[in-house]
């Protein structure tokens, strides 16, 4: 039976990667394709960055794949990414996940620095400062509320000690519990929650000290715990550890359907040129694999085509002159599939 996969391509390099990531796709498993639109796409064609139809179709798959959102055009007060902080309130997603390892690709450590690195942000998507209200604008002044419920912190706060159980056995948690309360509730409720995994090591981090600890030696961290704010930040300084933010890929899980996408922007100065790197989206695919389909054979076979596709075809962005098509096209070959084959066979689309 195929997959039902909702797919919003978004804005920007997005239609791109999201193709380049549904020939893979397709390339593993039967999959039957609805688009909807989401961002400024959506805003230039419904008025809004999250139309009803859209939240719909996404309630109704079994997986997302999402290219990115945001530009120019949508910086007023109907905000492009306003779309998609909705889409993961609405389907009460709080658990987002961003891998990140050493590829044996240049980046702008010293050298050596990042070898061996091998870590994963897990970032609460339901609180902090990003949903927080009130909220607004005005005049000489802007105001935003930063909220933190033990909840929020405690359900994602297990989600990130399981993860662990599967790594390294080691948690990261970040805060900045000196000077913010809701940072104080969360690291007492992360302490009462490592209490129930006495097999994983827990630290505590002030976030100013992680971010330049994650430079100076990545290598240290296994599994980094974050609220929403900070886990945004850190998770996207990765970038640096791996070589480029057009590598790094994301789930977010929670109580409806996962959803999985790049982390990197929309990108907009990119668009059209076909030098995207669809690296993030390919292993956003791969994630999809193993956290939506239940097929981590696949997300395996997946990210071990695309570090081997690495050694001989690189985008721009990471020091060669591969194109968007060409990386793409190198993946496929070694998951055993022609670009021809892919076209004629890979998904079929629906309404």
């Amino acid at each position: 039976m195929a997959a039902r996969v909702t797919v919003l391509r978004g804005d920007g390099i997005g239609p791109e990667v999201v193709e380049a990531a549904l020939g893979v796709l397709g390339a593993c498993v039967p999959v039957h394709v609805r688009e909807a639109r989401i961002g400024g796409d959506a805003i230039d064609h419904h008025g809004d960055p999250l139309p009803p139809e859209t939240l719909a179709a996404c309630r109704d798959a079994d997986a997302i794949l999402l290219g990115a959102v945001g530009g120019p055009r949508w910086e007023g007060p109907l905000r492009a990414e306003s779309g998609l902080l909705r889409l993961r309130q609405g389907l009460g997603l709080y658990a987002n996940l961003r891998p990140a390892r050493y590829l044996g690709l240049p980046t702008p450590l010293r050298e050596g620095l990042a070898r061996g690195a091998d870590l994963l942000v897990v970032r609460d998507l339901a609180g902090g400062v990003y949903f927080g209200e009130p909220r607004g604008q005005g005049g000489e002044e802007a105001f935003n509320t930063w909220r933190q419920t033990a909840e929020q912190a405690r359900r994602v706060a297990r989600v990130a000690f399981e993860a662990a159980r599967l790594r390294r056995r080691r948690i990261t948690s970040v805060d900045k519990a000196n000077v913010l309360e809701a940072s104080r509730l969360w690291r007492a409720v992360v302490t009462g929650v490592g209490r129930e995994y006495p097999d994983v090591e827990l630290e505590h981090r002030y976030v100013d000290a992680a971010s330049f600890e994650l430079l100076q030696a990545p290598r240290r961290f296994d599994v980094i715990l974050a609220e929403n704010l900070f886990g945004d930040i850190l998770s996207d300084e990765l970038g640096a550890v791996v070589g480029s933010i057009g590598l790094l890929a994301s789930a977010s899980l929670g109580e409806g359907t996962p959803l999985f996408e790049p982390v990197h922007g929309s990108a907009p100065t990119l668009a059209g040129l076909g030098i995207a790197n669809p690296t993030g989206a390919i292993l956003s695919v791969a994630m999809m694999l193993r956290h939506g389909l239940g097929r981590p054979d696949l997300a395996a076979a997946v990210e071990a085509a695309v570090e081997s596709a690495l050694r001989d075809a690189r985008t721009p962005d990471i020091g060669g002159n591969a194109t968007t098509r060409e990386f793409t096209v190198a993946v496929l070959r070694r998951l055993g599939r022609t670009p021809e084959e892919d076209a004629a066979t890979a998904y079929g689309w629906g309404v």
